[in-house]
């Protein structure tokens, strides 16, 4: 009787220990930086993004990989993220891979059966690649244009679900277009408020900035811009000589990241 209860009781820690470790699980997140020009060097793990994939680091697993996403690496993953996807080589490096169908396939595949998809784009002249990235973008009901819009500090409404009340150091980018009746219900999430006046520049026509949808299972997140999250940009050092301060970008960025892997957060700042 005695072994049978000490049986029982090594049964029940066991059982409590995989629920805990269970519950302390981390989703994971893979910077893929494949697609990105080598010498380019823009946007790197260990340099203009270290410190945002370092504060990830407290609720994610950060995994970085320059390997082309296929099945295997994707294994485990609950959130893609790609920043700034390039066009043309750096210099005399090689040129970048664009998006083939077979990486539209595979990440289409992934988002569909329930992972999370996070796309960044760019300003003008930082060598984004449209034509190829877009391919999987409509496979979602989105797409980045050509048509820009001036830095500006933006105050996101406070009724806008998961990111409301924040405040958007934005430092231009690509405008959204959404696919009217799409399935995977693309939605426009911050919208260039014009009554907010840009920090430099003339371009404050109404547009998005910022926009999501949900395939079958998945979750997408599609933003303008890539520098907003740079370690300049979080310290409020500022970007090209532009600073905006007084900003929430880690906040918002931590929130697109946990909304993304199915893992609400906690809204912090409220």
């Amino acid at each position: 009787m005695r072994a049978l209860i000490h049986h029982c009781l090594a049964v029940l820690l066991m059982l409590l220990g995989s629920g805990r470790a269970a519950a302390e699980s981390k989703p994971v997140l893979l910077y893929s930086l494949h697609f990105q020009a080598p010498g380019e060097n823009r946007y790197p793990a260990d340099g203009a993004y270290r410190a945002v994939l370092d504060r990830l680091r407290e609720s994610f697993e950060v995994r970085v990989s320059a390997e082309r996403p296929s099945a295997k690496l994707l294994t485990g993953v609950d959130v893609v993220l790609l920043a700034n996807p390039n066009d043309q080589a750096h210099g005399t490096n090689p040129p970048p891979p664009h998006l083939k169908l077979r990486d539209v396939r595979t990440l289409g595949q992934f988002v569909e059966g329930g992972g999370g998809l996070i796309v960044l784009g760019n300003q003008e002249a930082h060598n984004l690649e449209l034509t190829d990235l877009n391919v999987l973008l409509r496979r979602f009901g989105l797409e980045l244009t050509n048509r820009f819009h001036d830095a500006k500090l933006i105050t996101i409404p406070h009724e806008t679900p998961v990111i409301g009340g924040l405040r958007w150091a934005y430092y231009t980018g690509n405008e959204i277009l959404l696919t009217p009746r799409h399935p995977a219900q693309p939605t426009a999430v911050i919208t260039n408020d014009v009554t907010q006046a840009t920090t430099t520049g003339k371009r404050n026509e109404p547009g998005i900035l910022l926009a999501t949808s949900r395939p079958v299972d998945g979750r997408v997140v599609l933003v303008t811009d890539a520098g907003w999250i740079t370690k300049n940009a979080l310290q409020e050092l500022g970007i090209g000589g532009l600073i905006l301060q007084g900003q929430d970008n880690w906040e918002l960025f931590r929130r697109l990241c946990h909304w993304s892997a199915k893992r609400e957060p906690a809204k912090i700042n409220e």
